[in-house]
C-alpha cells in the first residue's frame, strides 16, 4: 500500500485535512503518538466499470495518510528518528495560507514560503545527521579491510553531504538505479517526493482555487516548486470541510459555483497517488471491479504479482482490453469481435487504465 506522511506546523490546518480525507477523527496528542487512515483514490473510471458490471464489491485504490503531532513552530527540528515520516513513500505539507486573527499562527504572520523553506530546512538537518553518522560507520569498517560497495556508499553518502551542507534536498539529486537502492535503507526524508497542500483563505478560493500556478504565485510559493519531485495542491479546510457536510448533488452544485472541478480532499490524494509514479489496472466481473495500484512501467507478470503471487509465479499470459475499448463496445466479447482484446507476454508494460484478466497454472 502507498503510504503518505501529513507534516505541517501547528495551525496549518494538517490534521483537519487528515480528518476529512480518512474519516479518523482523533488528533495526535504528542510527538509519539501517530494516526494512521485510509483514503479511496477517486477514479471515475472504477465508476463507469461498476455501473458496467454490477460487481458484488467495487474496491478502489487507496493511499494510508499517517498523522503525528506539528512541531510547535518554524525552525524546530522535530523530525528526527520519527518512524511515520521515514516510513512514507511521499510526504504531504499542508501550509497555512489562510489569514485568521482568531487562530494565532506560531511564527507570529502567515507567511507560507518562510513555512515551506523551514520545514525543509529541518527534513535537510535530520537527514544531515543520519549521513554523517554513517559516514563514520563507514570509515570505521573500511579500516578493517577493503570493500568495494563499501566505498561506492561511501562516495555516494559523501555526495549526499555534500548537497545537504549546501542546503539541497536529496529529492533534487539525479541518482542512478544502483544509487537509489543505496540509499533505500537510510530513509532519508528530503529524498521522498513532496507535496504541498496551500490551504488558502476562504475569501481567496474564486480567483486562485482552481489554479495551482496562481495559488503559488499569490502565496510566494512559485520559486520553492520549482525544485525536482515538488508537487501542490490549493485549497481551503474550511470549504472542504462545509462540502463534506453536503449531499452529492448539492457538493457539486457548491463547487460549481466557486469554479472548482472538483474537492480538494478529491485533488490531494490522487496528487499524492500521482506524485508517487503510480496508476491503475482493472480486473472486472460479477463478483468485484478492482482498481489494482502499480508503478508506471511494470511489466505483466509482476503487476500479477499484486493479485496474488500463484498468480505472478503461474502467469502464462495477460489477457488485455484498454478501458475507452471496453466502455465505448459495451461489453468484453463485443471487443473480442473487433479484435481489440489482446494477449500479452510478462514482459508487455502495463498501462493507465488496462483492464486485465491473467491466464496463469499453478
Amino acid at each position: 500500500m502507498l503510504r503518505a506522511a501529513l507534516i505541517g506546523f501547528s495551525s496549518s490546518g494538517k490534521t483537519t485535512l487528515f480528518q476529512l480525507m480518512t474519516s479518523v477523527r482523533e488528533a495526535p496528542r504528542g510527538r509519539s503518538d501517530v494516526n494512521i487512515g485510509i483514503s479511496k483514490v477517486p477514479d471515475p473510471r472504477l465508476d463507469v466499470l461498476t455501473a458496467m458490471y454490477n460487481p458484488k464489491k467495487r474496491v478502489p485504490a487507496t493511499v494510508e495518510f499517517t498523522d503525528m503531532a506539528a512541531p510547535a513552530k518554524s525552525g524546530a527540528q522535530s523530525l528526527v528518528d520519527v518512524a511515520g515520516y521515514k516510513n512514507a513513500d511521499a510526504l504531504v505539507h499542508v501550509i497555512r495560507a489562510f489569514r485568521d486573527p482568531a487562530i494565532a499562527h506560531p511564527s507570529g504572520s502567515v507567511d507560507p514560503a518562510r513555512d515551506a523553506q523551514a520545514m525543509e530546512d529541518e527534513l535537510i538537518l535530520a537527514d544531515l545527521g543520519v549521513a554523517e553518522r554513517r559516514l563514520e560507520r563507514i570509515e570505521k569498517d573500511l579500516k578493517k579491510g577493503r570493500s568495494a560497495e563499501l566505498e561506492k556508499e561511501r562516495d555516494l553518502v559523501q555526495r549526499c553531504r555534500q548537497a545537504l551542507e549546501e542546503g539541497k534536498p536529496l529529492r533534487t539529486l539525479e541518482l542512478s538505479g544502483e544509487d537509489i537502492k543505496r540509499l533505500r535503507g537510510f530513509q532519508f526524508l528530503s529524498a521522498k517526493p513532496l507535496l504541498l497542500v496551500i490551504n488558502l483563505d476562504e475569501a481567496d478560493v474564486p480567483d486562485v482555487g482552481a489554479s495551482v500556478e496562481r495559488a503559488a504565485e499569490t502565496t510566494g510559493l512559485t520559486a520553492f516548486l520549482a525544485h525536482a519531485a515538488t508537487r501542490a495542491v490549493a485549497l481551503c479546510a474550511t470549504i472542504e470541510l462545509e462540502i463534506s457536510q453536503l449531499e452529492g448533488a448539492d457538493a457539486t452544485a457548491f463547487l460549481t459555483d466557486l469554479g472548482l472541478p472538483e474537492s480538494g480532499l478529491d485533488r490531494v490524494i490522487r496528487a499524492s497517488y500521482d506524485l508517487l509514479g503510480y496508476m491503475s489496472f482493472f480486473t472486472v466481473g460479477e463478483d468485484e471491479c478492482r482498481a489494482w495500484s502499480i508503478a508506471r512501467g511494470t511489466p505483466a507478470q509482476l503487476a500479477a504479482g499484486e493479485i496474488h503471487s500463484d498468480i505472478q509465479r503461474g502467469f502464462i499470459r495477460a489477457e488485455v482490453v484498454a478501458y475507452d475499448a471496453l466502455t465505448s463496445r459495451g461489453s468484453m466479447a463485443a471487443c473480442r469481435e473487433r479484435g481489440e482484446v489482446r494477449l500479452e507476454g510478462k514482459e508487455y508494460i502495463v498501462q493507465d487504465g488496462d483492464i486485465i484478466n491473467f491466464r496463469f497454472a499453478t
